[in-house]
Order: structure tokens, then sequence, then C-alpha cells
């Protein structure tokens, strides 16, 4: 990676090199060193984006207030559970929803007669913790280092990571492909996503079918040796919560239907839309059961 001195960055992006200190002195810039008393940057580094506050809605509201106060049996209990489940069980994690469930609630995995890989429940154990960086990491545009903080939390602590060719947090380093189908080189990633971001970021108003685009385009790129899917999936419920619209989870029963609506996107939207629509059906039960208020956008007719 190319580095540049923060009087070089600050320059080329119009800031006194006094902001540009202070930017990584708070770590709003991916990758920045201080070396004795000088920063480096990146020389691909970009701005940091002014954090906008944005209006909790009914729903964000309670997953915030039911997770600081480590509430029971409510809807962020529910959305801890079935969203870890589901989502690890889509990409072969044999862990049963119960279990799954155990974990969350006493942090121990119970008693079995079978033999249950270390990892799963590694991976288990991280995607909660991933879910309650989306739910409290809601401000600010999406960037790099989200989501590659998304996939560190997720893949921390698994047998991944003693891997040499594989980096937790960090972009592939050997090619892969998705349902037999092509991904972004390795060489290609970086830029990719950034173009992705950049287009998705530039919308003054992000759409339901925004978030469903950008998923899709993130899974076609394949940033990560492993664990995109989680990441990808967390990332459209974030979005879902950050921009005021009913979030899903992609159950198990909807797995096929999912990888056919992805696979068919840039032709045929209709399939994939239908099946989140479900999904969100779903959800919205959940929200009318826990008595919670929600947006009736996107709701079918």
């Amino acid at each position: 990676m190319k580095y540049v001195s923060i009087a070089v960055w600050a320059q080329e992006h119009g800031v006194s090199e006094r902001t540009a200190r202070n930017y990584c002195a708070r770590g709003k810039i991916d990758g920045a060193c201080l070396i004795g008393k000088t920063w480096s940057v990146p020389a691909d580094a970009t701005r940091p984006e002014r954090t906008k506050k944005i209006r909790l809605t009914p729903l964000l509201q309670a997953l915030r207030d039911q997770m600081e106060a480590k509430l029971k049996g409510g809807l962020y209990h529910r959305v801890q559970i079935d969203l870890t489940y589901n989502s690890n069980h889509i990409e072969g994690s044999r862990l049963t929803h119960d279990q799954t469930r155990y974990i969350f609630e006493t942090n121990t995995i119970g008693v079995s007669d079978e033999s249950i890989n270390i990892d799963d429940i590694i991976e288990t154990a991280n995607h909660f913790r991933a879910i309650d960086f989306i739910i409290t990491e809601t401000e600010g545009k999406l960037t790099e280092h989200y989501i590659k903080t998304l996939h560190k939390i997720i893949k921390s602590g698994s047998s991944d990571e003693r891997k040499e060719w594989f980096k937790v947090g960090e972009y592939k380093k050997l090619p892969n492909e998705v349902g037999g189908n092509d991904t972004s080189a390795p060489e290609n990633v970086s830029r990719d996503i950034k173009a992705l971001l950049r287009e998705y970021n530039s919308k003054k108003k992000i759409t339901f079918e925004d978030i469903i685009d950008f998923h899709q385009r993130f899974e076609a790129i394949h940033p990560f040796q492993d664990g995109n899917g989680r990441v990808g999936r967390l990332i459209m419920f974030r979005e879902c919560l950050r921009n005021g619209f009913v979030p899903f989870i992609i159950s198990d029963e909807l797995k096929i239907f999912y990888y056919n609506g992805l696979r068919n996107w840039p032709e045929i939207k209709g399939y994939l839309m239908d099946t989140c629509l479900t999904a969100q059906d779903s959800f919205k039960l959940l929200l009318d059961k826990f008595r919670i208020e929600y947006d009736q956008r996107n709701s079918r007719t």
C-alpha cells in the first residue's frame, strides 16, 4: 500500500493539515499511522463524511433500548437468535435454532450427543456481536472500513484466522466464485467496492430497491474469502434500519428463492424483490406482536 504525508493528503482533499491530523487522531482515516510525530495515510484514503444523525424510528429505538437493558423475550432477543441462526445456517452451520438460542441466552453450548464444529460456535457468538454493532452504528454512510469491521467481527477467532492466505477484516487474496459464477479478481476488489459505495452513497434518498440492488452487487463482487453472505445480509438489515424501512431476515426456507433472485437480479428484479418482501412481511408480524410501530412503505398491495 502506498502512503503519503499528511500535508500531501490534506492538500489533495482541500482541508487544512490540522483538520487532517484530527481525522487521523480520531480514527476517521482507515490505515493512517503515526510514525514518530508525523502522520502517514494511504494514498487512496478518502475524506471522511460528516456524520449526520438519523431519525430514530420506534423500531431502532426499541432495539437499542432492549439491547442496553439486556431485555429477554423481546424483539431484540428474537432478532439476535433468528437472524444469527438463519444467516449462519444458509452458509452451512449445523447448529440448530435451539442451540443458537441457548448460546445467546446462557453463553454456553449445552449438552449434545453429537459433535459440534467449534467454528460454528465461535461464528455464532461473533454474529451476536455483529448485530449489536449494526444496531449501534447506524449513523453515517457505508464505508470500506465499516464493511471490513463487520467481517473482522464475524470471522475473528475462527480457524480461518490461522490460515496465512486468509486475512480477517481484509479483502480476499485468492480468486473465488459464487454459484459457479466469476467474482471480482482480488486485485480489483477494492476498486469495485469503492465504485459501488460511491454510487450508492451519492443517492439523495435511498429506496428499498437501492438496498437490495447494493446487496446483489456486493455479493457479485464477493470481496472476502469467506463470510460474504453474512456480511451482506447484515448490511441490508442495517441499511433498512438507517433509512426507515422495515428490515427482514432471509430464512432457511427462503434460501433457494433468495439465491435464485440474486442470480437473476440483473435481468429480472422481481424474483429477489418478492423474496425480500415475503421476508419483510414475516418481520412485520413480529413488530405487530411486540406492538412496535413501523412505516408502511413497501407493504404489499
